[in-house]
């Protein structure tokens, strides 16, 4: 069995997570998940600006997800 740690290869959780990735997340410890968004966000990509709208975004997120669940 993988440990959590091992599950949670990314920094950041993604938008639309599996159900496994959920439950990895959840076994970090609050340290290791707040560890990881401090990571995260100081990451040179987090300052890039984009044209996207957070109706893009989400639009992509919700594609993603259905493509993901067939």
């Amino acid at each position: 069995m993988p440990k959590a740690s091992d599950i949670v290869q990314s920094v950041m959780r993604p938008a639309t997570p599996t159900e496994s990735e959920i439950a990895a997340w959840r076994a970090l410890s609050r340290d290791e998940q707040v560890g990881r968004y401090i990571r995260a966000l100081a990451d040179p990509a987090c300052a890039e600006a984009t044209g996207d709208s957070m109706s893009d975004i989400l639009a992509a997120a919700r594609a993603q997800a259905a493509a993901r669940n067939g």
